[in-house]
């Protein structure tokens, strides 16, 4: 099997599902070529599994007309089974190539259908998300294949390096800062918690607003900012609890990424944490934008040991069960056979 990956991504979880699936694959036998970004962080870590081409994709531009004669070239040299587009911009960018089964994974909900027009299959990450593109007129094949996270438990990162106690309690937030991602409501429900220390792991373009609200709270003894870390896993071992605040989250990496790495999780009733969370069992959930609440259920964790221990259980449960790699990896193993097998 041989697959051509097109990402123009930049940083956050989507790309680190892209860098887990790439490794997976070629784990599993599975020829592999990769058109990104220039510059990414995180393209050292794909570099033994796939041949990588490095290029980027804007809307109007003579750069737009080389790139798309150069994949041409790359398509004719490779002959792939299988062509992978990522996200939006990846799938616009979708040669008209007839020789390979042709797909996109939607890592968010689409607005509208215009750029999948080269595309035979669509990818989602949540059954709610493939209901939203049948909404929208969606008549071609869509499959629903969730994520999987690579993260275990790691050795921690020092806690004196974050200016942090070693008795202090830890909440740790990761991801894009963006606003969705409701990081400024973790700030304040962070200021409701006598004593509790917050590490914000990523970086994005709220960074400056966020760093303005810490200082409007009051907080900037308590929270530390340690900008985005290629390998996060440190510092979520360095902590007490993760919490995912956001008011709209698909299905990102982040929902897996404490569980893998043994911590309790507090999050918001948003998409996919709704669809991948059991309340009071594998996490604890609170309403998207309920400051007070979110507050609450970081507290019980703290002061509840055996809270902590079951939700860490539950968590790793969860991910065996139901997101493990192989099952995931099966699941796009077996969809690109089944597509290649209809060219």
């Amino acid at each position: 099997m041989k697959v051509m990956h097109i990402h123009f991504g930049k940083e956050g979880g989507a790309e680190r599902f892209f860098v887990n699936l790439v490794n997976a694959l070629h784990e599993r036998g599975v020829e592999q070529r990769a058109l990104i970004r220039p510059g990414r962080s995180w393209r050292n870590q794909i570099e033994g599994s796939a041949k990588i081409y490095e290029g980027t994709f804007r809307r109007i531009s003579l750069s737009r007309f080389l790139l798309q004669w150069r994949m041409q070239r790359i398509l004719r040299d490779f002959r792939p089974d299988v062509i992978m587009a990522w996200q939006l911009r990846a799938s616009r960018f979708m040669p008209a190539y007839k020789g390979a089964y042709r797909i996109s994974r939607l890592g968010d909900y689409p607005e509208h259908l215009d750029y999948y027009g080269n595309v035979e299959t669509l990818v989602c990450i949540t059954p709610d998300m493939a209901a939203k593109v049948r909404a929208l007129g969606w008549k071609r094949d869509v499959e629903v294949i969730a994520n999987f996270t690579r993260a275990v438990p790691v050795a921690p990162v020092a806690r004196s390096g974050m200016r942090t106690p070693d008795e202090a309690f830890v909440v740790v937030g990761m991801g894009r800062f963006v606003k969705r991602k409701g990081f400024d409501g973790l700030l304040r429900a962070v200021k409701m918690i006598d004593g509790a220390y917050l590490w914000l792991i990523g970086d994005g373009p709220e960074r400056e607003q966020l760093e303005r609200l810490t200082d409007e709270l009051g907080l900037r003894d308590r929270v530390r900012f340690a900008g985005w870390q290629t390998n996060a896993y440190g510092y979520l071992a360095a902590g007490d609890v993760f919490v995912i605040n956001s008011s709209h989250e698909p299905l990102g990496n982040v929902c897996f990424e404490g569980w893998g790495a043994g911590k309790p999780t507090v999050a918001s009733r948003a998409e996919g944490p709704s669809w991948v969370m059991t309340n009071e069992a594998d996490a604890l959930l609170v309403d998207c934008g309920d400051d007070e609440g979110l507050a609450n259920s970081i507290r019980r964790v703290r002061d509840d040991p055996a809270l902590r221990q079951k939700l860490s259980i539950g968590g790793r449960e969860t991910l065996r069960a139901r997101f493990s790699e192989e099952a995931i990896t099966n699941a796009y193993l077996e969809l690109f056979a089944k597509g290649v097998a209809r060219q």
